[in-house]
């Protein structure tokens, strides 16, 4: 994706994405020698996304020390929506399609973090910083959407779709 595909300001993040290069894939892995053959068919895509965070700010705490546990980041978190269009074509002609999208009734959140060797004792023990001293300090733009409704809290939330109810630990 092009550095110029993705666009920052305070209170969104746009990532356009034009005649990207994709191939549709029907199983994973891909088919006998992970080869095109029947396992996918070449295709052109491109999306327009736009995050809005609203409301304050959370500021999320580590709940783990284990730099390689899903629960070992901070961060500054507000919540999010995103609306976008989309479009798809497979190269031969065989198959197309387009759309828009929100995330009406969906979680999301988006902000800063930092994660496994990067969440640092001194910035647990002093708080966050605001937005611009943890651009200094290795930050990851973060975008959460999920479709399960989630309880607020200072820990953190699972990112991405996580295909089970409860984590035990």
């Amino acid at each position: 994706m092009p550095d110029d595909a993705v666009q920052i300001t305070e209170n969104t993040v746009t990532i356009s994405l034009k005649n990207a290069s994709v191939v549709d894939q029907f199983r994973f892995p891909g088919g006998a020698a992970n080869n095109l053959g029947i396992a996918g068919v070449p295709a052109t895509l491109s999306f327009d996304i736009t995050y809005s965070k609203s409301g304050a700010s959370r500021r999320v705490e580590p709940t783990s020390t284990d730099p390689l546990s899903p629960f070992n980041w901070e961060g500054k978190m507000w919540e999010a929506t995103n609306s976008g269009t989309f479009s798809l074509a497979y190269n031969d002609g065989t198959f197309s399609a387009q759309g828009s999208f929100d995330s009406a009734k969906n979680f999301g959140e988006i902000g800063f973090e930092r994660n496994g060797s990067f969440v640092e004792e001194k910035s647990r023990a002093a708080g966050l910083a605001a937005s611009s001293s943890l651009a200094q300090n290795q930050p990851n733009a973060v975008l959460v959407q999920d479709n399960q409704s989630v309880e607020q809290g200072n820990g953190p939330k699972f990112r991405g779709k996580i295909p089970i109810r409860e984590f035990i630990h």
